[in-house]
């Protein structure tokens, strides 16, 4: 019986990935179509995934699939073979990753969830088949000219905050679930107008331009394949780029960069810069900006705190960690506080991204 599950420890297949020689490419891919099975789907595709040595982090649910993963590149034509063979996914666009140094992922995760997107959704005359209209990026550029267009920003706060397409609204939230009523409600009084939505590979865009042509909005589009697949585009098309800054993605790289304006700054020390990283301190791991002066000055932390800890014993490391729930524990400028702040910790005070 095939192995359906990775047996080996993290640390091991981080090493033998940053000792791999051979050429990586960075994917992402989804596709909204009914599985009957998804366990039985889920399977499927590990055992043929990691047969290719397909490395990454893929979700399954009864509504489709959501996927980011690295190939190696002489693997890649097969890939794509056995994708196309799954007939819900022949002809399929899969996005490369624009800025890609193959250490993406190191361990291959295929997991069943309720929904490949967490939407909140529960009215079931909600059809995700009707949606709003795709724009590739000549088409998205051109609409932004229009003065009677607006742009909505479909992702969270710390991936607008490092980049996004001109004249892009904030939706101020860092959950989908919550950020779809508020889309709506922000968009009041604009129902006639034409609604852009867009996200990182198009999968957030997609389902929230079908809730936004369900709530009695008309002229609904969304980028098709998201900011991967328009900067893609603009390079074979020698198109001007209306995004500025950099994409977050949600592998190690943490982002790629698509101009070279830097439009956000350090959390620490206010700098420019736009690079995010986890604090190293295990028990905190916040998601922040962090320039290289103060990556030099903290250790790699996002406090004091942070950085005395780490150099703490391990054993008391672990001591302090125990029972520590760090959530979603991401530095929220909009809101100008850490969320969710940790626990006073045997005397430590909470982590700080000030």
């Amino acid at each position: 019986m095939a192995v359906l599950y990775n047996r080996i420890s993290n640390e091991e297949l981080k090493k033998r990935l940053m000792e791999e020689t051979e050429p990586r490419t960075t994917v992402s891919f989804y596709q909204y179509f009914p599985i009957q099975n998804p366990q039985e789907f889920r399977d499927y595709l590990y055992k043929h995934l990691s047969g290719l040595k397909v490395f990454g982090r893929i979700y399954v649910a009864k509504e489709g699939i959501n996927a980011q993963a690295s190939v190696p590149s002489v693997n890649y034509e097969a890939f794509k073979s056995f994708l196309y063979s799954i007939e819900p996914l022949n002809g399929l666009r899969i996005n490369i990753a624009v800025d890609d140094d193959g250490k993406s992922f190191w361990v291959l995760k295929v997991k069943v969830r309720d929904k490949i997107v967490a939407d909140g959704i529960d009215d079931p005359s909600f059809d995700m088949s009707n949606k709003g209209r795709y724009v590739n990026a000549d088409q998205m550029n051109r609409l932004l000219e229009d003065p009677n267009t607006i742009v909505i920003d479909m992702r969270n706060h710390y991936e607008y905050e490092v980049g996004h397409f001109v004249r892009a609204k904030e939706v101020p939230s860092d959950t989908f679930r919550e950020q779809l009523p508020m889309a709506v409600e922000m968009m009041k009084g604009n129902e006639d107008k034409n609604i852009i939505m867009y996200c990182t590979g198009g999968i957030r865009c997609e389902k929230a331009s079908a809730y936004m042509l369900h709530r009695g909005f008309k002229n609904v589009f969304h980028l098709e394949g998201g900011i991967i697949n328009y900067a893609n585009q603009l390079k074979e098309e020698g198109l001007e780029s209306k995004f500025i800054g950099k994409n977050f993605v949600f592998d190690n790289r943490l982002g790629e960069r698509i101009t070279e304006d830097v439009i956000a700054h350090c959390h620490q020390c206010g700098k420019p810069c736009d690079t995010h990283t986890n604090c190293k301190n295990d028990g905190c791991h916040l998601l922040f900006i962090q320039c290289e002066d103060c990556a030099k000055e903290y250790d790699g932390c996002c406090s004091k705190e942070c950085k005395d800890t780490v150099h703490m014993p391990e054993e008391r490391q672990k001591e302090i960690r125990k029972g520590v729930d760090k959530g979603r524990n991401i530095f929220n400028k909009s809101q100008a506080r850490l969320r969710p702040r940790l626990n006073e910790m045997n005397g430590l005070s909470s982590c700080s991204g000030e």
